[in-house]
């Protein structure tokens, strides 16, 4: 499980690269085309807004691994610890039940655009393609969930930043084993 999570942690972080250098290539491209040569590729919008669509989704798979997601904490910290940490597992409960909720929903879309397709307007691509982003984007955020509410209660990792620092250690080491 160790080793599919950290297979997972790479090919999140290599999929947002991919997809934020292709969508920033195609608009820096598209905008030079119309400035300069008043021409555009009717095309490069629509990917590049499928490109920022997925990266987004993923990013915030990503970003829940990182624990990183936004939340009012200010009043939890006036309580004790194991409280703190009850109330926030219970939130992270309802985030996951959103979640199933929203996978649900979403093949059921995926299957409604595959009976009656509709189609991109400029790459003529199906858009239940586009729509897959969705039930894979939940799915993974809610085994991100599981697995920083592990990290946390189980494995004793008791704030957001102690989970980013020993996840950057082990990444972002330097070439002499010093962090960056």
């Amino acid at each position: 499980m160790r080793r599919f999570l950290k297979e997972l942690d790479k090919f999140e972080s290599y999929a947002c690269q991919a997809l934020l250098c292709l969508f920033v290539t195609l608009l820096f491209i598209q905008v030079i085309l119309r400035v300069v040569f008043n021409y555009g590729i009717p095309w490069s919008e629509e990917l590049s807004r499928f490109a920022f669509v997925w990266f987004v989704f993923l990013g915030a798979s990503y970003a829940a691994r990182l624990s990183a997601h936004n939340r009012v904490t200010f009043h939890l910290k006036l309580l004790p610890t194991k409280v703190r940490n009850g109330v926030e597992f219970i939130a992270d409960l309802f985030w996951i039940a959103f979640n199933t909720l929203m996978t649900i929903k979403s093949i059921e879309v995926i299957e409604s655009l595959m009976e009656f397709p509709f189609r991109s307007p400029a790459l003529d691509w199906s858009m239940a393609f586009l729509y897959l982003i969705f039930p894979i984007s939940f799915t993974l955020t809610s085994i991100r969930i599981l697995q920083v509410n592990y990290l946390k209660l189980v494995k004793g990792w008791n704030s957001k930043m102690s989970m980013t620092l020993r996840w950057s250690k082990t990444k972002f080491k330097g070439r002499h084993g010093v962090l960056r």
